[in-house]
């Protein structure tokens, strides 16, 4: 008696829009939580004066940016799966890939600095509080945008070059990746910072949307690409 057959169709992978909102809401909590801390060129007195005194609330810091990291790595193996589903063969995918489990490694570091900055705010030198503050904020900062960017532009440009997606969402996609991009040069000067938030929130715009506009199947890719009958 011959064995039953088992073979299934393409699998696009789970939902991507639970992932999506859960790193969007962690993050939006951690940037709450952050408000009012030293910024990166603060003195190393100020850095760690400001550990001492809030322990508490650099460990909650801590606690949602390492947090936020699961489910974006999470989002990114999914919309990888779903983009190879949708007959994605270009290196763009993978480079999305990497792109994102980058940027979770880098997320994941920065929230496990600040748990260690915050634990021993009470034992370590100023010159070590700072060194743990700036390493937390650049694995957080470019560290983070630059691969998230990776991430954006490895869904954005096969969904512009093939249509998964509407076509002002691919370019938008591809603006956040570019500016996203330029945050690299945070790194030798402030005066590009602001790049920081615009590639951070608006790769977090685009995977939302991403979420909910990528098709599931090369059947309803096909479906949504054949003209309304008159």
């Amino acid at each position: 008696m011959s064995a039953p057959n088992t073979r299934r169709g393409p699998q696009g992978g789970p939902p991507l829009l639970a992932p999506a909102l859960a790193y969007g809401a962690l993050l939006i909590a951690a940037v709450a939580v952050w408000i009012g801390a030293p910024q990166a060129g603060a003195s190393a007195a100020s850095t760690l004066s400001y550990a001492q005194a809030h322990t508490g609330q650099m460990h909650a810091e801590a606690i949602l940016v390492f947090g936020a990291a699961v489910p974006l790595a999470i989002w990114t193996a999914t919309v990888y799966r779903r983009l190879r589903t949708l007959g994605v063969t270009a290196p763009g995918a993978v480079i999305g890939l990497a792109g994102g489990i980058l940027a979770a490694a880098s997320l994941a570091m920065s929230g496990l600095v600040t748990w260690v900055a915050a634990d021993t705010a009470h034992i370590v030198s100023p010159a070590l509080a700072k060194v743990l503050s700036d390493l937390s904020f650049a694995a957080g900062a470019a560290g983070f945008v630059v691969p998230f960017a990776l991430l954006i532009a490895g869904v954005a440009v096969p969904s512009l070059i093939l249509g998964l997606t509407p076509r002002a969402l691919a370019w938008f996609g591809l603006v956040v990746a570019a500016i996203g991009m330029v945050s690299t040069l945070t790194l030798l000067t402030s005066a590009l910072d602001f790049t920081l938030p615009i590639g951070r929130f608006g790769g977090l715009i685009f995977i939302v949307a991403a979420s909910v506009l990528l098709p599931t199947s090369r059947h309803r890719l096909t479906a949504a690409a054949q003209p309304v009958a008159a």
